[in-house]
């Protein structure tokens, strides 16, 4: 077993899970995991293509069987006891996180509650699926409408949460009664894999949980058979728009349901009324965590005009002062590196097109001296919509600032974009906050707040953002057929 410096190599498992066991490829292949920051290989996992794929769904599908006729109260005693040992041993798999991901140890830990906190919630919410009796249309006649297990759930998670991403999916199909195959991003299959020893433990049957771990190069096929399998139900997927695309397209010949978290281009408004310390506050929140990376992060900063020189001036003082670059196991490191070598050259085109475009670039612009995949936090202003930071998502410790007149200027500038997961406005004007909230075309929306997530919460896009929402109460439904049955000659 290869050794992962300061994380736990108890939790580092180099084999994928299926049916209940520690397997390899059928050919025997493997790929590496490095550790962004420094570039040391981890370990080596199988490299998984369409045979041991589809060995895993039909184990998932066998599982099934007896699976979706548990009770609720049986389901969720073994989420109940998965969501404790994640607690038990949250520093250890966080340190697996921060080693395969880069955030910072601290960031991770907090991932690692968050994460766990799915499973409880969808614990306590699989004795909440309840059905409807329905009033009768004809004495000899009673209607009702029940909720039963959507069947074999295929799941494709990224690489920036890698904990919390396979909980929030994989917590609510098993609380349904659903078995599930999950491909993780190829950068972090241990974080997954370390939930399936977990999720051992607690006493879950074999098959109803299985991780197959493939390469990029063997993505593409893997995920066209979880999309077109007969044997597999449904799909979620969080990734990019342009994935989601394809794999719907694919979803498309067997029906399968779909759920979908893609990509983002959140706005960031701040108006001429905002409490400015608050506005600095949530915006740090909202861009930097992870370094940018997250796919509700402040992609575009609108500020007014009244407030736009101070704001920028709060703001970099602010970055100078609480952002540390550095190696995540560091206690003093607030911003990882980005997860490879592509990232950050998406950053720099970024930048560079920003400024050929008459962007100033007040701070940061380059990679920073702590590694090949890090790069300083950067501020840009005098951006404008024709810029790639303002169109695309950046997905970087890039804060992109436009300043606007009007309401109506930048209310129209924040929804020109196919995406719409998450957006963000501070103002102390209440018939404008409502107006705001309202009017804003995304899924999500902090009122003068910069951190929203929550496992209560249902998180999802609109538009180009996605299909379906995850947590919350609603968050079960996606893995759950309603079935109406007519009961005659009462």
């Amino acid at each position: 077993m290869a050794a992962v410096s300061t994380a736990a190599n108890s939790f580092l498992h180099e084999k994928a899970y299926v049916n209940g066991q520690w397997v390899d490829a059928k050919n025997g292949a493997t790929f590496q995991v490095t550790n962004p920051a420094n570039g040391k290989v981890l370990g080596r996992v199988p490299d998984m293509g369409v045979d041991d794929t589809q060995e895993a769904i039909q184990k998932a599908y066998t599982a099934l069987q007896t699976w979706k006729l548990t009770t609720a109260k049986e389901r969720s005693v073994i989420l109940k006891k998965w969501f404790s040992l994640v607690m038990e041993n949250q520093l250890e798999v966080a340190k697996l996180l921060t080693a395969e991901n880069g955030k910072p140890l601290k960031e991770a830990q907090g991932e690692v509650v968050y994460g766990a906190g799915f499973l409880e919630w969808f614990a306590e919410e699989a004795r909440r699926m309840y059905g409807d009796i329905i009033p009768t249309t004809a004495a000899s006649k009673r209607m009702m409408a029940i909720k039963q297990p959507i069947g074999v759930c295929g799941m494709i998670t990224p690489w920036n949460f890698p904990s919390a991403m396979i909980t929030r999916k994989a917590a609510a199909a098993i609380a349904a009664g659903c078995s599930v195959v999950l491909k993780p991003a190829e950068d972090t299959p241990y974080s997954a894999l370390v939930l399936c020893e977990l999720a051992q433990q607690a006493g879950m049957p074999p098959g109803v949980l299985n991780v197959v771990t493939s390469s990029r190069a063997n993505a593409p096929a893997v995920g066209k058979l979880l999309c077109e399998s007969p044997l597999v139900a449904a799909i979620s997927f969080t990734g990019s728009s342009a994935t989601g695309k394809i794999l719907l397209q694919q979803g498309a010949s067997t029906v399968k349901r779909m759920s979908m978290e893609l990509g983002g281009n959140a706005p960031f408004i701040v108006f001429n009324s905002a409490d400015l310390d608050k506005a600095v506050s949530g915006a740090m929140a909202a861009k930097f965590r992870a370094s940018g990376q997250t796919c509700i992060c402040a992609n575009r900063i609108f500020v007014q005009e009244g407030i736009h020189e101070a704001f920028v001036k709060r703001l970099s003082e602010a970055m100078d002062k609480d952002l540390r670059v550095g190696d995540g196991f560091s206690p003093d490191t607030t911003q990882g590196p980005l997860i490879n070598v592509k990232g950050v050259e998406k950053v720099e085109l970024h930048v560079q097109d920003a400024v050929s475009q008459g962007a100033s670039l007040l701070k940061g612009g380059k990679r920073h001296p702590a590694g090949n995949n890090f790069f300083e936090p950067t501020l840009l202003t005098a951006v404008t919509p024709g810029m790639r930071c303002f169109k695309e998502e950046t997905f970087g410790p890039v804060a992109s600032i436009i300043k606007f007149k009007t309401e109506a200027e930048v209310l129209t500038m924040a929804n020109a974009t196919p995406a719409g997961l998450a957006g963000y406005f501070y103002s102390n004007d209440l018939a404008q906050i409502w107006r705001m909230a309202e009017q804003l075309e995304f899924g999500l929306v902090g009122v003068n707040e910069g951190l929203i997530s929550g496992v209560e919460f249902p998180f999802g896009g609109v538009k180009e953002s996605g299909i379906g929402r995850e947590g919350s109460k609603y968050g079960i439904d996606e893995y759950v057929e309603v079935k109406y049955i007519c009961m005659g000659g009462i």
